[in-house]
């Protein structure tokens, strides 16, 4: 169950291209982050405030023990008031700028990541099914919630902090110089020996990162995957083994952080002790200048005090550097699903569907393997003619591509060769959305989604009223038990539809394809788990649904097909057999060898 990698334009992993967590990464990040220049003109104005009221802090305590403390100056009260009225109003300044920076970029951050979460699902929604297969959507989820979690720290804060930090930094150095530029001088000699080891040890970092982020994905895809199966897992037993599953994933996560926060401890170490080191034996140097005269105590302690400030900004940048590197390989991750193509798109001058929609279906030598299963074709020069308003049943074993064809009407996927007619338009010249607005499809497996049952309803057609709900509820035989939920159309169905039963559940899809009116009914049998009862409700709502739509149906269960005009069946993608029933039978065929092994098993 390890994580699969994304697939590239013809299937094959990226692997290779990974995100590295390089700096750059983080231009998706700006690109979003720009739309509000205006705000972060203000963050950036209230955060060279704030670096430079820090500055002045080492000045104001220059003038307190310059005028204050030393010679005449200590006796005069007036100069003595000023300067510490200069360092309350400093201390203000940078309050009141602290406060305007933190809001501004908390709001940027939430805002950036809420923008780059809309981009990328709008986007997901977009691509072909054959994406899903082979990446799994708990993996694309934790991108969409850890990662971008991730990148709003980043944005909220730690680029927030390297500015600050950086502005302090550069100005404390500049001010240095002002103070004493012998002292400043010998002080700069240690910076490209602390930028060294930051440079050689940066890239382990950013390896270090990736492979954290990585672990906690997983992490993220586990839980999703058993708390989603909780049911078979308890019924099978499993839980120790999926509870040490668990565990071996979180113990991956803790050795992958280990490790990075390992490395960014030694280099953090190294520099901090450079620059402290640095600083400590410039101002002994310092000391020896006092003692002649050629500085005066204020500056001393001013040259300590911005050296601390100094230090501890480039001190806090490589801790900061570590943070941004997560960031952009959390942006890399993002920016992958964004980058990645949809194969299946409406071509440039898309041809229209003729009016009014007939619901005529041609497959036309079609061959088809899923990416999935390359050595295997799912349909093998497959032709099958539809006419409008004809019910098609579609019988066979598995893996005999009756659910392919589906798969192919609603252009999932393109054939490898051959062609598929809509109302004689081949499905690749047509608009996908117009080509999937004429059909509707009943699964044998519902979805219902975790909202109100009107909403369930409408995604047949979401801006249906009332009235027409009840009508479509009606006609599937849904009407009785939507009235008696607590809130109507209104009620919360639960993950899955988990407050319905079974036969509760398909009726609600019918009804959604009824309130769709669609020309094309795409039906998977509905029946095969049901109770007898839900089984004649539900049976009776498809009659409904099927009357004057051209409907292919895939029976999985020959007898709710005897009755059935035209039965295909097919086997390893080709039909071997078409005919109504007795004839089959009389055949002799796989139809008659299908039918004998399920009517025996009933008897």
């Amino acid at each position: 169950m390890a994580s699969t990698p994304l697939p590239g334009p013809a299937g094959a992993p990226k692997a290779d291209r990974l995100p590295s967590g390089r700096i750059g990464d983080l231009g998706m990040v700006w690109r979003h982050a720009r739309r509000y220049l205006g705000r972060i003109a203000i963050a950036g104005a209230a955060l060279v405030t704030t670096s430079a009221a820090t500055i002045g802090i080492p000045y104001g305590f220059k003038r307190v023990i310059d005028r204050g403390f030393v010679g005449s100056a200590a006796s005069d009260a007036d100069a003595f008031a000023s300067s510490f009225h200069y360092l309350l109003m400093i201390v203000a300044v940078l309050a009141i700028a602290t406060a305007i920076r933190f809001y501004y970029v908390s709001w940027l951050g939430e805002r950036v990541v809420a923008d780059i979460r809309t981009e990328v699902q709008r986007h997901l929604l977009r691509l072909s099914p054959r994406f899903f297969e082979e990446n799994r959507p708990s993996e694309i989820a934790s991108r969409l919630t850890s990662d971008t979690a991730l990148i709003e720290l980043i944005v909220g804060s730690t680029v927030s902090v390297a500015l600050r930090n950086s502005f302090t930094g550069v100005g404390g150095l500049v001010y240095l110089f002002v103070i004493s530029p012998k002292l400043a001088g010998l002080l700069m000699i240690g910076i490209p020996v602390i930028i060294l080891p930051m440079t050689l040890m940066g890239k382990r970092v950013r390896t270090y990162s990736r492979t954290s982020q990585d672990r906690v994905a997983e992490v993220g895809t586990i839980t999703t995957e058993v708390l989603g199966a909780m049911r078979i897992v308890q019924a099978f037993g499993q839980e120790t083994r999926e509870a040490a599953r668990f565990g071996d994933a979180v113990e991956a996560t803790f050795d992958a952080s280990k490790q990075r926060n390992g490395l960014r401890a030694v280099m953090t170490a190294i520099v901090i002790g450079l620059v402290f080191g640095s600083i400590t034996l410039v101002l002994w140097e310092g000391a020896i200048d006092v003692a002649a005269g050629r500085l005066s105590g204020g500056s001393i302690a001013a040259f300590v005090l911005t050296g601390g400030i100094v230090a501890g900004a480039f001190g806090a940048l490589t801790e900061v550097y570590g943070d941004l590197l997560r960031g952009a390989g959390a942006a890399g991750r993002l920016a992958e699903l964004a980058r990645e193509v949809p194969e299946i798109a409406a071509p440039t001058h898309p041809r229209a569907l003729p009016e009014p929609a007939a619901g005529a279906i041609r497959f036309e030598g079609v061959r088809f393997r899923y990416p999935t299963r390359p050595e295997v074709a799912a349909l093998d020069d497959f032709t099958l003619d539809v006419r409008p308003g004809e019910t098609v049943a579609l019988v066979g074993p598995s893996g005999a591509g009756k659910s392919t064809l589906f798969q192919l009407a609603e252009r999932f996927y393109d054939p490898e060769a051959g062609r598929v007619l809509v109302d004689g338009v081949p499905l690749t010249e047509a608009d996908p959305h117009a080509v999937r607005a004429r059909i509707a499809m009943v699964p044998q497996e519902t979805v219902i989604f975790a909202a109100s049952a009107r909403d369930n309803l409408r995604y047949g057609r979401w801006e249906a009223d009332d009235a027409a709900l009840w009508n479509a509820a009606e006609a599937a035989n849904a009407a009785d038990f939507l009235r008696r939920l607590p809130d109507g159309l209104d009620t919360y169905l639960g993950e899955g539809g988990a407050r319905l039963s079974g036969g509760q559940r398909q009726r609600l899809t019918i009804a959604r394809a009824l309130l769709r009116d669609a020309p094309i009914l795409l039906l998977d049998e509905a029946t095969s788990a049901l109770d007898a009862e839900s089984e004649r409700l539900v049976q009776q709502a498809l009659e409904r649904l099927m009357a004057h739509r051209t409907t292919l149906v895939i029976a999985h269960r020959l007898a709710t097909v005897r009755a059935a005009a035209r039965i295909v069946v097919m086997d390893e993608g080709r039909i071997v057999e078409q005919g109504d029933h007795a004839g089959l039978i009389a055949r002799g065929g796989l139809y008659a060898r299908l039918a004998r092994l399920q009517f025996d098993e009933a008897a």
